[in-house]
Parts: structure tokens; C-alpha cells; sequence
């Protein structure tokens, strides 16, 4: 049986963080009712359309979906039981703010099936949450983390460097704390200032200094140097775990499988097309309240896409493309990129489509070829970016 991951996106937060530049919202509470049933529509309308596919991956994401009041989520994933064929093995993942586990809300989180959860520290140093605008200081996120400990066994902490008057010292601390924690996963990104974001705006008016790249660069490598010692694998650029416990949901992503995306500017890859959803919570209720979701099942074509009010826009994925994005996305990973498995997928050797490359790449110890795996080296975690933006010049 074909097998495909599903994110459900949740815009609401209760403040807006200034670094964040992604979909959320502050302050449109009022809308939740009515998103909610727009939401199981959509989830309904993907039901009976992705034929005998069964979800093995679940990512509640956002925005802050612990921050739903229960019964919101109750109808959430009663509408996913009804609308899906869901794998008895399934990963379900929801991201927590650590000032949401206060409520009883971890108590439910087994009776809906949620076996992982993705909780948003970001930094165990109460000054430095301040400057990111963090609604939680760190003895919350130690308790939040100790008391989710009680309810789920799979939990992966959000940590961020290179921020804004952030000293080596106190990321050390950061990393020593967590690690004490003992996690079972760690997302770990550096800052960045998102165009449009008022931390962006701070900087560029001088109301606060910019982070220091060389830094940063130090930071990251401290953050391996720690973790590694204290037993974790790290699978991808920016993801440590221990073994076994890597994010299946996010590895769909890296290995440029199939996915569903429901809710406002979620962005879904099927059939080689990328569409996305409407971005504004108000229109997407709108549009899923006037698109008819009994309507027959659809192929996932171009015309049929351009027909359903709730999407925002597609792009058809030739294979050029799906080649170089599948070795971007497979290179951010320690597995690195199977030479046979990518001959088996597109019917040709790596080398032939980017021996030039390459070849260039190895010379400058920046990817290694260990006869079946071509990887990064180490040292090019740092520098991936030029690595992948060789890829796709002509």
C-alpha cells in the first residue's frame, strides 16, 4: 500500500512572535469555529481523493495548535478518523508552546492518538526568549517539557542560535540544559531576519544590532560538537535525534515523497504538482464554504486545481526539476542520496545528469562519494546553499 504524510495547518497564536514570517495570526479568535469546519471539509474533500493511500505521518503545525480549546481538536481528529485510512503505526505530531502545557491539555494527547510532539523552547535563557518575544520563560519550558514526559514518549525540542545579543556562553547553557532534558529529538535553526518582520524592521532601523554571522557559524558547530557527545544523530542539517527517532513526517519532505496540505497557504505535492492553499484564514473559509466538497473525485490536474476555490496556485514539477530537487532535499540529509534508488526513480545515473558538477564539488571536499552514497562532507553543512544552487545553474 502507497503511503503519503498529511500537515494540517492551525494560524492562530495568541501574540505574534517578531522573528516569525510564517502564516499565523494574533487576535482572529472569533474565527476559530467557523475554521474549524472549514478545516474538516477540506480534510473530508482529501478523504476521497487520495484513493487506497494510507496517512502513515500526521503534522499538526501552525501558528499554535495547543493553543485550540479541546473540542476543537476532538473534531479534528474524529474528522481524520472518518475521512482516512490511517496506519496503525502512524507518527502524529503537534506542536506545543511550552505556556499551553500549564493546561490539562497533554492528558488528551494519547486519547487522540498524538504519540509526538514538537514543543517551541527555542532558548533556555529567559533574556534571550525576551528579545525573540517568547510568551514563556525557561522554567516553564523545563517544566512544560517534564510534565509532556508524563503523556508522550516521542518529544523533539525547537532551539534557535545566532540571535541578536546571544553570547557562546549562553548557548552552551541552552545546549547543556536541553540536553540534561534528554529529548528524544532537537530541530535546531539559526535566526533569521524574514523581510517584512519586525525583528527584520528592528535591525534595519538600528533599534537592534544585527546578529553575528561568524558567530552563528560558531554556534552551529558547538551545537554538533554537544549533541554528538551527548548521543545524538545528526540526520540532517538541522536535525538531531536519537537513533530511530528521526521526524518521519519531515523526512517526506527531505526525500521529496507525496504529501497533503490542508488549511490556509498549506502546500501539498502530488502527482507531480505542487499546489498551495489561500493564504488568508477569512477567504479560506469563504472558499471552503462555497466550493462544493460532494463534487466528484478529482485526477489532480491542472484544470481541475484551477477549479477549487481554496487553492491559491500550483506549478506542474517536469522532471529537471523534480531531479534537482530530490538531490537537494536528499543532500541535506546525513543518508545522504542512493545512486540505485535515484537510478530506479529516474531512470538514469546521477552522473550523467551531473557529472560536471559533481565531480567539482568532490574536488572542492564538499560532497564525497562513497561509491553507493553521494553526501556532504561535514564541513559543507555549513556552506549547503552554494552546494545546492550548483544544481540548478545550467
Amino acid at each position: 500500500m502507497k503511503h503519503i504524510g498529511l500537515y494540517i495547518h492551525i494560524p492562530f497564536c495568541e501574540t505574534k512572535c517578531p522573528y516569525c514570517d510564517f502564516n499565523t495570526y494574533s487576535g482572529i479568535d472569533n474565527l476559530i469555529p467557523k475554521y474549524i469546519d472549514a478545516l474538516c471539509n477540506e480534510i473530508q474533500f482529501w478523504g476521497n481523493n487520495i484513493g487506497d493511500m494510507e496517512i502513515d505521518t500526521i503534522f499538526l503545525g501552525g501558528g499554535t495548535p495547543s493553543y485550540l480549546p479541546e473540542k476543537y481538536l476532538v473534531s479534528i481528529v474524529e474528522t481524520l478518523n472518518r475521512s482516512f485510512n490511517l496506519s496503525s503505526n502512524i507518527e502524529f505530531t503537534i506542536e506545543v508552546n511550552p505556556g499551553d502545557i500549564t493546561k490539562p491539555s497533554p492528558v488528551y494527547f494519547p486519547k487522540f492518538g498524538i504519540n509526538r510532539v514538537s514543543i517551541g523552547v527555542q532558548s533556555l535563557d529567559d533574556s534571550i526568549l525576551k528579545v525573540l518575544g517568547r510568551r514563556h520563560n525557561s522554567s516553564e519550558a523545563s517544566k512544560a517539557f517534564k510534565t509532556l514526559r508524563g503523556y508522550v514518549d516521542n518529544i523533539s525540542i525547537d532551539l534557535m542560535y545566532g540571535i541578536t545579543y546571544q553570547t557562546m556562553a549562553q548557548w552552551e547553557d541552552t545546549l547543556n540544559k536541553v540536553i540534561q532534558l534528554d529529548p528524544d529529538h532537537l530541530s535546531v535553526y539559526c535566526l533569521t531576519l524574514e523581510q517584512g518582520t519586525p525583528m527584520e524592521r528592528y535591525v534595519s532601523i538600528g533599534q537592534l544590532p544585527d546578529p553575528d554571522p561568524d558567530l552563528a557559524a560558531d554556534m552551529y558547530l558547538k551545537a554538533e560538537e554537544l549533541l554528538y557527545n551527548a548521543g545524538y544523530i545528526h540526520y540532517e542539517i538541522s536535525n538531531w535525534s536519537k537513533p530511530g527517532m528521526e521526524s518521519k513526517h519531515n523526512l517526506k519532505y527531505w526525500l521529496n515523497e507525496n504529501y497533503i496540505g490542508v488549511g490556509p497557504g498549506a502546500h501539498s505535492h502530488m502527482n507531480k504538482l505542487r499546489f498551495f492553499n489561500i493564504k488568508s484564514p477569512r477567504e479560506y473559509i469563504k472558499a471552503c464554504s462555497d466550493f462544493s466538497f460532494t463534487s466528484s473525485k478529482i485526477d489532480f490536474t491542472e484544470i481541475e486545481l484551477s477549479n477549487m476555490s481554496f487553492i491559491g496556485g500550483f506549478e506542474c514539477i517536469d522532471e529537471a526539476t523534480e531531479i534537482s530537487e530530490t538531490l537537494m532535499l536528499g543532500l541535506r540529509l546525513d543518508s545522504g542520496i542512493n545512486k540505485t534508488t535515484f537510478k530506479l526513480r529516474f531512470g538514469k545515473d546521477i552522473y550523467d545528469v551531473y557529472g560536471n558538477q559533481i565531480t567539482e564539488l568532490l574536488s572542492a571536499n564538499l560532497l564525497t562519494d562513497t561509491g553507493d552514497i553521494l553526501k556532504l562532507t561535514p564541513s559543507a553543512r555549513l556552506l549547503a546553499n552554494e552546494v545546492f544552487v550548483r544544481f540548478f545553474e545550467k
